[in-house]
């Protein structure tokens, strides 16, 4: 990290500034308790590799368990004081687990104005939600954080219901809707990483190699080239498998002959990619395969080309045209379909999403709001052919899907995932080229 940053590429003056957005927007006697996330558990004491509340990051960028912020509202120069509770430090727990920030590393490098050992949290908390007018907190819910005891949790419960408590993340999601200048850089880093990652596994691939092995291929390609982690199981789908949409168990032979649809993305500094390709094992397209996805091509470029702000469009505005334009794409190669048999069976999903620190992001805010520069989504139509006679034979158990990261321009839009090989001369070419 570069002085002055609190996560790598981003500093401790952008944290501030976001929680300083965040308490402009709230009336005055209001606080903001936010719950970072416990350790969750496999098995035992087998944990899965610690993943932060993004909102929780958002706001500070602590990335350890068990951690939890209260923001109050207040007539200071900064407009609030930051209280964080943390693991405390503790020489035997360090041993075995790493080092720790401990209560004065949250003072000095989180910007906290107190900080105490996280076991006195439940009682400030309740002391926080006694003292002031408007308390804005989630639902702890079930995943695990320092609210563990039912008395406290059914309190929050009560309070969301009656509405003496209000919820939080649909706000921080709205300052998370419009990227800042260094969250556009971590996202074309984690673009540029996966896209290459997608290129070593297309020269990699042929056929007799399995779903698990391709998988295994992109998460050591990411990790190689600075991802931390991917962003979430991918789907390794070859053949029919295509059909299921989240399709995950990734465990069966890639034969010769089928396609192989890989929807795959790392993260990097805590921010998600979220590509798509299709592409043929042996390395080269049938003529039914070739078909098939140049249409899906077709529609992805051209939803791609209205994500700018002056379109004035929303998500939902780009996915009725994608089904428009789709619907056109498959009655020229021979489909005659009725609008229920595309939208219910052979393109069955939305055209894309918002993406940022999640993968789905700002899962509170719907779709129909315009677009606005510098926000982050996907573009991924998608067409999936089961085996019905009601299609063209020669399609049947083909699915293909095209998915690109977008960052909405003003007048023109900025693929993130640009280098990840699409046009069906650029793969077979790449597929060729071990």
């Amino acid at each position: 990290m570069k002085k002055g940053q609190v996560t790598p590429g981003f500093t401790a003056d952008e944290y501030e500034q976001r929680r300083s957005n965040l308490m402009k927007t709230l009336p005055e006697d209001s606080v903001v308790i936010c719950l970072g996330y416990g350790t969750r558990y496999m098995t035992n004491n087998i944990f899965y590799p610690f993943h932060q509340n993004t909102d929780f990051w958002y706001l500070c960028g602590y990335n350890e368990p068990d951690a939890a912020l209260i923001l109050e509202k207040n007539n200071s120069k900064k407009g609030y004081k930051q209280t964080m509770f943390v693991l405390p430090k503790n020489a035997h727990a360090e041993l075995w687990d790493g080092p720790r920030t401990g209560i004065e590393g949250a003072k000095e490098i989180f910007g906290a104005d107190e900080a105490y050992e996280n076991t006195k949290f439940i009682a400030y908390l309740k002391k926080a939600i006694g003292a002031y007018k408007h308390v804005f907190m989630d639902s702890p819910g079930n995943m695990p954080t320092l609210i563990s005891d039912e008395s406290t949790k059914n309190l929050i419960e009560t309070g969301l219901k009656i509405q003496s408590i209000l919820p939080l993340s649909k706000i921080v999601q709205e300052l998370r809707m419009i990227k800042s200048p260094s969250e556009i850089e971590a996202m074309k880093q984690s673009g540029l990483i996966s896209s290459k990652a997608f290129v070593e596994a297309m020269k990699w691939t042929k056929p007799g190699i399995t779903e698990a092995q391709l998988w295994a291929k992109f998460d050591y390609e990411v990790r190689m080239r600075g991802s931390t982690m991917l962003a979430y199981v991918p789907v390794i789908a070859g053949g029919p498998n295509a059909l299921s949409l989240h399709y995950v168990r990734n465990d069966m032979e890639l034969k010769d002959n089928e396609l192989v649809l890989v929807d795959c993305g790392g993260e990097y500094n805590g921010y998600a990619s979220d590509i798509t390709r299709t592409w043929p094992v042996n390395g080269k397209f049938t003529e039914p395969q070739k078909e098939l996805y140049q249409a899906v091509l077709n529609v992805n470029k051209a939803c791609i080309k209205l994500c700018t702000e002056a379109n004035s469009i929303s998500l939902h505005g780009i996915h009725s045209q994608s089904v428009k334009l789709m619907k056109e794409e498959l009655q020229k190669i021979g489909f005659n379909v009725t609008g229920w048999d595309l939208e219910r069976i052979l393109y069955p999903h939305h055209v894309g999403h918002y993406l940022g620190l999640d993968v789905h992001d700002l899962h509170d805010l719907d779709r129909s709001r315009k677009l606005k520069q510098n926000m982050v989504i996907t573009i991924e139509p998608g067409i999936y052919v089961p085996y019905d006679s009601k299609f063209p034979s020669k399609y049947h158990g083909i699915g293909i899907r095209i998915e690109d990261n977008v960052v909405i321009g003003k007048e023109e839009p900025y693929v993130l995932s640009s280098n990840t090989p699409k046009e069906i001369v650029d793969i077979e070419f790449c597929c060729n080229n071990h």
